[in-house]
C-alpha cells in the first residue's frame, strides 16, 4: 500500500499522538517516505478495496515498533483510518458520477439551443439563447404561475406617476424606554396617548409633539393604552396585573406649521441604519402628571397585555397573559365574564366599531371570536390560520377581521365566511400589533425588522415608510394606529427606539383601485 506524507496529529485518550496519514484515491500520485521521529507512529495504508493477504495481523502493518500505544489501540487506529479512506472513496465515486450527469444534461441543452458559458459547470453560468420556443414556454409559465398565486400577493411597486407619497410631520419624544401602543382620541380634544415600559403613558399634541399630561398609575410596564368614544377617559393595561380607567383633561397649544420633510413611499428608498443609540431628548418636560386611577381592574393573574372598550363605552375587555381574557362593567368596575379556552398567553384583544364582539389573539397560533350580541348565548369561534403566534387581530368598519402573527403573514378574513382568509399577505419579518384604515381600508404593518408597509384589502401593497439615515425607526416597530380625524397627520408608528412618529399618508385613488 501507500504511505502517508503529511503528519497527523490525533487525539487518543486526551493525549495527542503524531502519526501519519494519507488522503486521496487509489489512483493518486503516489509519495516518498519520509523520516520520522523517534518513538512516532505511521500507518501503513492500504487500499479499501484490496483485501489484507492472509496471515499479515494488524500490528504488522503498523511501523515503529518501538511504539509505546498497546496493540489494540493501534488496532482501532488502524479501523479508523480505513473508514475514513472508503468514506473519501465513496465522495469521489459520487462526484465522477456527477460529473458524467452534468455532461450529459451539458449536451442535451446544447441540442436544445441553449449553451454553456466556460467548459468547467462549476465556474461558468447557464446562459439560454433567446428562441421562439424558448420564449413561448417562459410565457406560458409565468402566465400559469401569476393565475394561481392571484390572491397571494407579497410585493407590489407603483408606476413612478401613481406612487404613494409619504410625508413626516412630527417626532414625538419623551419617553425612557420603548413605546408598546399607541392610540388617537375619537372625539375632541384629539391626542395622540404612548404606552411605554417605563412603566407610564403619555398624551401629546399632535401638531406640535408636545407632551401634555402623564399618567404615572402602574406599577409595571404599560402595554396598552385605548381612549372612551365618547368621554375624555383612558383604559392602560399593564405588566403589573391590572389596567386602569383614568380621567384626563388636557389643553392643546397653538399649532404649528409642518416641517417640509416628505418622501416618496419607495422599495427602493435608502434604508441604510442609523446609530441604534438613545434617541435625543431627556424625557418629558415638565407636564401634569396623573397617579390615581378612576377604577383598577385586578382579576388577572398575569400580565395584562391589552385592553379595549366595547361598543358604547360602558364595558371594557382585557387580554392576559393568564391565558383568559375578561369582561367588565365601566361602572361596578365587576368581573362579568371570563372568556377561558386559549392554551397559551393571550397578546392583544381588540372590539368591533359598531357590534358587541370580540377578538383575541394568542401565543397558540390561533384567533377566537366572541359575540355578546345575544345577551342569552355567548358564543366563540376558533380560527387556526397561522403556524405562529397570532400578536394581533382587528376588525374593520366592514365584516372583516385581519390578523397578523410572527409566521410573517398577515391574512384578511371575512366574517359571514371564516373558513379560509379572502386574502394573504406574505412579508419578510414578523408583523406586530397591525391597524385598519376605517376611511380608505389600507393596513399598516408594522415589522421587527423596523419596516413598515401599507396594503389594501385584496392583498395589494400599496408603499412603504421611508426609513434612512434622516427619518424612520431605528429599532423594531411596535404598533401602528390610524387618525381618521385628521386629514394631514393619518398615521402614527410606534416603537422600541422609544419614540412615535406622525406620517401623512396620500395613497393616490389609482393605487388604490388596483
Amino acid at each position: 500500500g501507500d504511505e502517508g506524507a503529511w503528519p497527523l496529529f490525533t487525539c487518543v485518550g486526551g493525549m495527542p499522538v503524531e502519526g501519519g496519514s494519507s488522503s486521496g484515491s487509489a489512483s493518486a500520485a503516489r509519495h516518498p517516505k519520509q523520516k520520522r521521529k523517534a518513538h512516532s507512529l505511521s500507518i501503513r495504508r492500504t487500499n479499501s478495496t484490496e483485501e489484507r493477504p492472509p496471515g499479515i495481523q494488524r500490528g504488522d502493518m503498523l511501523e515503529g515498533q518501538d511504539s509505546k500505544l498497546p496493540i489494540s489501540l493501534r488496532n482501532n487506529l488502524l479501523d479508523l483510518f480505513g473508514q475514513i479512506e472508503r468514506e473519501f472513496e465513496n465522495l469521489y465515486i459520487e462526484n465522477l458520477e456527477l460529473r458524467r450527469e452534468i455532461d450529459s444534461l451539458n449536451e442535451r441543452l446544447t441540442g436544445d439551443g441553449q449553451t454553456i458559458e466556460g467548459g468547467d459547470p462549476t465556474k461558468g453560468a447557464l446562459k439560454t439563447k433567446a428562441s421562439h420556443s424558448t420564449s413561448q414556454l417562459s410565457q406560458k409559465l409565468k402566465t400559469t404561475y401569476k393565475a394561481s398565486t392571484s390572491k397571494i400577493v407579497s410585493s407590489f411597486k407603483a408606476t413612478a406617476g401613481s406612487r404613494a407619497v409619504c410625508q413626516l410631520l412630527k417626532e414625538y419624544v419623551g419617553h425612557r424606554d420603548g413605546i408598546w401602543d399607541l392610540s388617537v382620541t375619537r372625539n375632541p380634544p384629539v391626542v395622540l396617548g404612548t404606552a411605554s415600559a417605563d412603566h407610564s403613558a403619555l398624551l401629546w399634541s399632535i401638531e406640535t409633539g408636545k407632551c401634555l399630561l402623564r399618567y404615572a398609575g402602574h406599577a409595571g410596564s404599560v402595554n396598552s393604552i385605548k381612549f372612551h368614544p365618547t368621554e375624555q377617559m383612558a383604559l392602560t393595561a399593564s405588566g403589573d396585573q391590572t389596567a386602569h380607567i383614568w380621567r384626563y383633561m388636557v389643553q392643546l397649544p397653538a399649532p404649528q406649521p409642518p416641517p417640509d420633510v416628505s418622501a416618496l413611499c419607495d422599495d427602493d428608498q435608502d434604508s441604510s441604519d442609523r446609530e441604534e443609540g438613545e434617541v435625543d431628548g431627556e424625557g418629558p418636560c415638565e407636564v401634569p402628571t396623573v397617579r390615581l386611577a378612576t377604577a383598577t381592574l385586578k382579576s388577572h393573574q398575569g400580565v395584562v397585555i391589552a385592553a379595549d372598550w366595547l361598543v358604547g363605552g360602558r364595558q371594557v375587555v382585557t387580554a392576559s397573559w393568564d391565558r383568559a381574557a375578561n369582561l367588565y362593567e365601566l361602572e361596578t368596575s365587576e368581573l362579568v365574564h371570563t372568556l377561558t379556552g386559549h392554551d397559551q398567553e393571550l397578546t392583544h384583544c381588540c372590539t368591533h366599531p359598531t357590534q358587541r364582539l370580540v377578538v383575541t389573539s394568542s401565543r397558540d397560533t390561533t384567533f377566537r371570536l366572541w359575540d355578546f350580541r345575544d345577551p342569552s348565548i355567548h358564543s366563540v369561534n376558533v380560527f387556526q390560520g397561522h403556524t405562529d403566534t397570532v400578536t394581533s387581530a382587528v376588525f374593520t368598519v366592514g365584516d372583516n377581521v385581519v390578523s397578523g402573527s410572527d409566521d410573517r403573514t398577515v391574512k384578511v378574513w371575512d366574517l359571514k365566511n371564516m373558513r379560509s382568509p379572502i386574502a394573504t399577505i406574505r412579508t419578510d419579518s414578523a408583523v406586530n400589533r397591525i391597524s385598519v384604515s376605517a376611511n380608505q381600508r389600507i393596513i399598516a404593518l408594522p415589522h421587527d425588522n423596523r419596516q413598515v408597509r401599507l396594503f389594501d384589502m385584496s392583498g395589494v401593497r400599496l408603499a412603504r415608510l421611508p426609513r434612512s439615515n434622516r427619518m424612520g425607526h431605528r429599532r423594531m416597530v411596535c404598533c401602528t394606529a390610524w387618525n381618521e380625524e385628521n386629514q394631514s397627520c393619518n398615521l402614527f408608528t410606534c416603537g422600541f427606539d422609544r419614540q412615535a412618529i406622525g406620517w401623512n399618508i396620500n395613497i393616490p385613488a389609482l393605487l388604490q383601485e388596483k
